[in-house]
């Protein structure tokens, strides 16, 4: 991604742009063919050579055109020709972020391939689903690598539509009305670039297009920010279910000896807030005065290489956070039955109805055993054994099947069917994870 983004591959893609201008020009006899096999055969440039000529002219692209002129020679004279800066500028940007965006697209999918495997791998591993950080009801570890699965598949479908909305690249001139070409020899040009032409222009693209992406962007880091914060939260020594990878060498803290910090996913949610940033300076470049200024030329040599930057790290970084996080499926259970049946009460309430109590009347009822029992720690599922106005109600067999954790995980088969629609269920239920004896040693 940083050579993508260096001065030099830069002026290289400018200058790939040019040689297709010219040719294409060349072509439709509006420019010698002797010159643009010239330009073809000599064009070049010396990275100081413009970075001098610019510190006299203060424009990038004339001191970048006359860098190539003086190695080019006479038929330099239709090097250019026809175009405005931003005809090259913004075209040649348009392929810089479709290099990028093959470098993230491929992120996504790999980050994908280690969700499903390891949504898999979980899918049975029961763990309390917490809602407000409070115990809630009974989920599966599986289940919620299976949800962060679906929404990178969300992700992917975002991007790829993000990155084709910025596959355009514009030769309209100067405010956009094609006065010294036209919009086929503008169509022709891209097409020798493999991109498309811009339905219309003014002297730039407009930037909603990169807002479009930038805030896509956004997107992918919030929910790598939402799976590291989640990881956080499972790492908290009250809780530990589930942890980063921490080596025999690695060190906690300096004062701590004891220390494990979940410093990745910190880091994952640290830099998530850069890249928020940056879309937000996206919106604000959508707004330009008339046909164009530059004020957003500045901004996007910034937000639009950090941005790409940050992601592909951030996916590569949250991918193997993922792949190499230890596990603990016993730790899961305890904290499900620490509150010893509380979790239950929704499908208790639900069975009272069912055998004829009002629900304000089976509310009531519950709630006070749960109640009592969240304050003197009490077992409630044996408070409401020992409740003659609830056994009274509701057959021994059936009260039992209230306490049933099999019962409350019933449909995750079905939901996996639906979320990994290539799988089979049949497939889903003779699935073993291919053993990894790295990883057996992290899921204890």
């Amino acid at each position: 991604m940083g050579r993508i983004w260096s001065e030099d591959n830069r002026f290289r893609t400018w200058l790939s742009v040019e040689v297709a201008a010219t040719e294409t020009l060349a072509e439709a006899g509006l420019v010698p063919r002797q010159a643009a096999k010239a330009i073809r055969e000599r064009a070049g440039f010396k990275l100081e050579r413009i970075q001098e000529i610019e510190a006299e002219v203060r424009h990038d692209v004339i001191a970048f055109t006359t860098a190539v002129a003086e190695i080019v020679g006479p038929e330099a004279r239709w090097f250019h020709y026809g175009l405005t800066s931003n005809d090259v500028v913004d075209t040649a940007q348009a392929l810089l972020i479709g290099q990028a965006s093959d470098i993230i697209a491929e992120d996504l999918e790999r980050l994908a391939e280690v969700l499903k495997r390891r949504a898999w791998e979980f899918k049975d591993t029961p763990q309390i689903g917490r809602t407000h950080g409070i115990h809630a009801e009974p989920i599966t570890f599986g289940f919620k690598l299976a949800n962060w699965y679906s929404e990178t598949q969300r992700n992917i479908a975002r991007f790829k539509d993000a990155a084709e909305g910025l596959r355009v690249g514009k030769f309209s001139g100067a405010v956009g009305t094609f006065a010294h070409l036209s919009p086929e020899l503008e169509a022709k040009i891209c097409a020798r670039l493999g991109l498309k032409a811009a339905d219309i222009s003014s002297q730039v693209i407009q930037r909603d297009r990169h807002a479009h992406y930038l805030a896509t962007l956004a997107v992918i880091a919030s929910t790598l920010d939402k799976i590291a914060t989640e990881i956080r939260h499972l790492q908290r020594t009250e809780v530990r279910e589930a942890e980063e990878f921490f080596s025999e060498k690695q060190k906690g803290s300096s004062a701590m000896p004891h220390k494990r910090n979940p410093v990745t996913s910190e880091q994952i949610s640290g830099l998530a807030r850069v890249v928020r940033g940056n879309a937000q300076a996206g919106f604000e470049n959508v707004a330009l005065w008339h046909e164009r200024d530059i004020s957003h030329s500045s901004v996007e040599r910034v937000i639009l290489p950090d941005s790409t930057t940050l992601v592909d790290y951030l996916l590569q970084k949250t991918t193997n956070l993922l792949d190499t996080m230890f596990v603990y499926p016993e730790r899961m259970k305890a904290n499900l039955e620490s509150t010893r049946g509380l979790v239950f009460s929704g499908q208790l309430l639900l069975d009272l109805v069912e055998h004829g109590l009002s629900r304000e009347d089976a509310y009531r009822l519950v709630q006070a055993h749960a109640m009592r029992a969240w304050r003197e720690g009490l077992d409630f599922r044996q408070l409401v054994l020992q409740d003659k106005s609830i056994t009274s109600k509701i057959p021994a067999k059936q009260l039992e099947h209230a306490f049933d954790l099999k019962r409350q995980l019933r449909n995750i088969d079905l939901i996996f069917a639906r979320v990994f629609q290539d799988t089979k269920l049949k497939s889903l239920k003779k699935f073993k994870p291919k053993p990894n004896s790295q990883r057996a040693a992290r899921t204890t």
